[in-house]
């Protein structure tokens, strides 16, 4: 089993530093990419300076794609590819030069509330937005080091959202042991250097959310994860704050990634390694030995690093 080792990087003098192109060069390991997600809000809150962050990191790290943990689109989600949100949530916002690169997407509980097929079909308008399914696998590769991307589409998931049929018309007609029976197959054969897991609701957490969303992906999707020795993080959104929780009897990481435009408040709960109510997204450096996943606030202060070792 891999040593989980966490570090917690203290606010001070010291920690300034992080907001400086130089320091952020020193995180750069052969693979990099960001996970952001809960970003839809046409440009307001903290969402277009998180933005400009987000590209300006991007020109001191090397990354190879962007990982968007699901809520693109606040609040009803998109009705077409035509819908002008694709310009106001994304396209004018995450303008920067080096966000020019993959985006790897999942839906998220509001993209539920429109058409959900629109950002299935939306790959085929943009150079840059990836989501072949609603549910899909996706290797990132560079300089011999590979991380494993299992994408799940989790609201089909939780009986909350499928017995909604009014606001959520689409989830109750997702077949739930399909994508499970997938999720297991492709976790069996991954034989990548890191698998991580990404889905748009938390399976621990602390949050104000009805119990039943946590307790059916732990019903459903947990039970699968933790028969995988080789999944190292289970990846995800919804909750708009930073969250880092170990749960006894489990071998995973289970990193909540903030908003990247509007945060909530959050305490710490049993399990939890670390909390914070900040805006902002994630940076994830792997190496064939370490993987970091470092949590990285508005101002560009790492706040927290999960390090996974072999």
């Amino acid at each position: 089993m891999r040593k989980v080792v966490m570090t917690l990087c203290l606010v001070g003098v010291s920690m300034v530093a992080f907001a400086q192109p130089e320091v952020w060069k020193t995180l750069e390991k052969p693979l990099n990419f960001l996970l952001a997600n809960d970003l839809g809000r046409n440009g307001y809150y903290d969402q277009k300076p998180i933005a400009e962050l987000m590209g300006n990191l991007a020109e001191e790290v090397g990354i190879e794609c962007v990982v968007a943990a699901g809520d693109v689109h606040h609040f009803e989600g998109v009705r077409s590819v035509n819908d002008p949100l694709w310009m106001t949530n994304y396209e004018l916002i995450y303008k920067h030069p080096e966000l020019m690169l993959p985006w790897y997407a999942i839906l998220g509980n509001h993209e539920y509330r429109g058409n959900t097929q629109a950002p299935i079909d939306y790959t085929q308008v943009s150079a840059r937005w990836n989501m072949p399914d609603r549910y899909y696998t996706k290797v990132v590769e560079n300089d011999g080091v590979t991380v494993r991307l299992v994408m799940i589409d989790t609201s089909p998931l939780m009986d909350k959202y499928r017995e909604d049929t009014e606001k959520y018309p689409d989830a109750c007609k997702q077949d739930i042991n399909k994508q499970l029976a997938w999720m297991d197959s492709v976790l069996t054969s991954a034989k990548e250097d890191w698998v991580l897991v990404v889905g748009h609701h938390p399976i621990y957490a602390e949050t104000s959310k009805e119990d039943s969303e946590r307790l059916d992906l732990q019903k459903r999707v947990d039970t699968i994860l933790r028969k995988h020795a080789n999944v190292d993080m289970y990846l995800c959104g919804h909750i708009h704050n930073f969250q880092h929780i170990r749960v006894p009897g489990s071998h995973l990481d289970y990193v909540v990634n903030t908003s990247g435009s509007l945060s909530r408040k959050v305490k710490p709960i049993e399990g939890t390694q670390f909390c914070s109510s900040e805006t902002g997204f994630s940076l994830i450096t792997a190496d064939k030995q370490v993987l970091n996943l470092h949590l990285i606030n508005k101002d560009g202060k790492v706040l927290y690093t999960v390090k996974r070792t072999k």
